[in-house]
């Protein structure tokens, strides 16, 4: 089974659980932890998470900032087992992820590339002349 370790500075991770729970419902594969907001440590909350996998599992860890603090910590169990570490996430790729139960090296590929496309400057299109006479 696919299990997710989500953590960041602050508490985005506990809102990017929220907003993943309003828009897919109960997200019972994704564990969160909110850095630095209290005396709890990245890694005592690690160590508790892989106390409850098993050897079987799947596990993708993922951070807010690549090169951060949180981020550091989780580098050093990227030795355990069936584990990844994806830096940087935005809310389409814990989406996206959330729904699987397990995913392939290429597949977690696809899906990173796709999130990266999800961040861009929106503005608004261009109207024709037609539509410029309706308005």
């Amino acid at each position: 089974m696919l299990k997710i370790f989500l953590s960041s500075h602050g508490h985005l991770a506990s809102g990017m659980k929220s907003s993943l729970d309003i828009l897919m419902g109960a997200s019972n594969n994704v564990t969160v932890f909110d850095a630095y907001i209290d005396q709890s440590s990245v890694q005592e909350k690690l160590d508790a998470f892989y106390a409850e996998v098993s050897e079987e599992d799947q596990v993708l860890l993922m951070s807010d900032l690549i090169g951060g603090s949180v981020n550091q910590v989780m580098m050093t169990y990227l030795q355990k087992p069936n584990t990844t570490l994806i830096g940087g996430v935005n809310l389409a790729c814990v989406l996206e992820l959330s729904t699987k139960t397990e995913v392939t090296a290429e597949e977690l590929e696809q899906i990173v590339e796709q999130s990266r496309s999800m961040l861009s400057i929106v503005q608004l299109p261009e109207l024709t002349e037609e539509q410029e006479d309706f308005f």
